[in-house]
């Protein structure tokens, strides 16, 4: 993983520094906190509900067990415990003092890690697949390329004031864990017909109140052209960009408006311009920058520990059917380790289970772990013959739910209980329907299933691209979850459609019940998913199920 070299760690405690002084100039009153917000946006510090809120990026979602234990001693020494991780590889703190927060980013500093751009109208936490480097479908480790984006973007001085923030995702697999589709920016590593590396380019996409797939601009971008490539579509953005609406602010209604041929007209415009000005620095950038992301040296060992645990163990054969992925490497799997106990906050972990996954990755995962935007950590190398072990830590930090991919396995935004923006409930919503499948015992016989829940129109929860979406609202003061269905976010995205009328607080688990077993009525076999059932049936038997004709009429909308 990448390094800070001198510039870095210099430019860093700048920052920090500075961040300290105007903190203190906040305390003693010299600055308002309307003067201060901008101030503090641009580090990472909102204000929430009942308390700042400190957003800590995790470039492209990937750690060392140092930076994890550090994680762990902010949340024990200056909030209440525990970190939340989010759907942009990001970990929050929801309860540090203002006082604190100077001595916070200085502790970041110390392993390479700070809350820079994590907020504001500005290009935030670049994204990337969090099996990157371990996946057995990977063309390349996308990492290199989100880290020369990441060091492209922090302080460009052109970009700091944006018409709206700024989302990149990278991706170097044809399947798509990034959605790389739902964001500002797409970058999907591909080959053309002669086999050479390439970038597909999307652009235009998001969520939010107005949800849009990101659009083709570049089927085949050669790498040397990258860098100055999306600086040309971000300087576009800059300039055609509306300041007159926060709402329409977005890359993807301003390439609607002028239409995708007219924007990429502008943008091909601008490479040209700004092209010959890279010179080969950034090819550059990126050869040194690869060279930190070199495979670990992997061992050859025999597997049967693995097997013996498997065929001696069902809660072991159940997590390791659910909870691993392959791996690009002989006797390796890749282990997603679930933040979704049943009836625990999705996202949630506390000290010690930080310190457990840091010692885990240390021990047995070439010390490298990844966070996902599914709100999971992962351990990306592990020799299945460690699998028992390391299946035994988790279980007894309460770690070893064997949920990944399930109904259980749920993204939740903070909602109304920590989000000043929120209007609705999230949290809850998700811990009961997860307990609620967990009683029913079904949520293995269901299988792959993708459930998305957001507070509020901001869509933080994803719920657009979610099999079976969430949209909490606030309808004459009274909570309301609306539901979509049939949403993707991989590499065949769309968006869910509405049913129809919401449901009140107490009444939307009863509904997704309705749904799911719906879905087990209508499939032709164990193998068709929900969504491969939805798109096969379409909306109506799961609205007939959802609005039984007694009821339905009642609704309001």
């Amino acid at each position: 993983m990448y390094r800070y070299n001198d510039f870095d760690t210099a430019f860093l405690a700048e920052r920090n520094a500075q961040f300290r002084q105007q903190v203190e100039r906040r305390i003693d009153g010299s600055l308002t906190e309307e003067e201060f917000r901008p101030l503090r946006l641009m580090n990472g510090l909102y204000l929430q509900l009942h308390a700042y809120m400190l957003r800590v990026a995790i470039p492209y979602g990937t750690l060392n067990s140092g930076q994890m234990r550090q994680l762990a001693l902010i949340a024990e020494k200056f909030d209440k415990g525990y970190g939340h991780f989010t759907t942009r590889q990001n970990i929050q703190y929801n309860w540090p003092k203002l006082p604190d927060v100077p001595d916070i980013l200085d502790a970041l500093g110390e392993v390479q890690l700070h809350a820079i751009q994590t907020s504001g109208n500005t290009i935030r936490n670049v994204t990337a697949d969090h099996f990157a480097g371990a996946a057995a479908d990977e063309i390349a480790d996308p990492r290199p390329v989100a880290e020369l984006i990441r060091q492209w973007s922090t302080d460009h001085p052109e970009f700091q004031f944006l018409p709206r923030k700024f989302k990149f995702a990278v991706t170097g697999s044809p399947n798509d864990r990034a959605v790389t589709r739902a964001h500002d920016i797409g970058v999907r590593m591909v080959r053309n017909a002669a086999g050479e590396p390439g970038y597909e380019i999307l652009v235009g996409g998001g969520l939010g109140r107005t949800p849009m797939i990101g659009k083709v601009i570049r089927d085949f971008l050669p790498p040397e052209d990258l860098l100055p490539y999306l600086e040309a579509i971000v300087s576009v953005y800059n300039v055609l960009g509306r300041r007159d609406n926060k709402y329409k602010a977005r890359i993807k209604i301003t390439v609607h408006e002028n239409g995708l041929d007219t924007y990429r007209d502008r943008v091909e415009a601008r490479f040209a311009e700004i092209k010959p000005l890279f010179s080969g620095v950034d090819q550059q950038m990126l050869r040194e920058i690869e060279d930190h992301f070199a495979a670990p040296a992997f061992r050859n060992a025999p597997t049967d520990a693995y097997d013996a645990a498997r065929d001696a163990n069902p809660a072991f054969r159940a997590w390791s059917d659910t909870n691993l992925a392959e791996h690009k490497a002989n006797g390796y799997a890749i282990v997603t380790v679930s933040l979704k106990k049943h009836g625990d906050t999705p996202g949630d972990a506390t000290a010690e289970q930080m310190r457990v996954l840091a010692d885990l990755g240390e021990k047995y995962s070439h010390d490298e772990l990844r966070i996902s935007h599914e709100q999971n950590a992962i351990l990306p190398h592990v020799h299945k013959s460690d699998l028992p072990a390391v299946y035994a830590a988790l279980r007894e930090a309460g770690l070893a739910t064997a949920n990944v991919g399930l109904i259980s396995d749920i993204i939740a935004c903070p909602g109304m209980d920590y989000c000043a923006l929120a209007t609705a409930r999230s949290i809850p919503v998700a811990q009961e329907i997860a307990q609620r499948f967990d009683d029913l015992k079904l949520e293995h016989d269901i299988g792959p299933l993708k459930l998305k829940i957001s507070g509020c129109i901001n869509a933080c929860g994803h719920h657009h691209v979610g099999h079976i979406g969430i949209l909490g609202l606030d309808r004459a003061g009274v909570e309301n979850y609306q539901i979509t269905l049939g949403g993707d976010g991989t590499e065949t995205a769309e968006i869910g459609s509405r049913t129809g009328p919401g449901f009140a607080y107490d009444e939307i688990t009863d509904a997704i019940e309705r749904i799911v077993l719906a879905y087990l009525d209508l499939r032709e076999s164990p193998e068709e998913t929900f969504l491969m059932a939805y798109r096969r049936v379409g909306a109506d038997p799961f609205k007939a199920a959802l609005y039984p004709e007694d009821k339905g009429k009642s609704r309001a909308a």
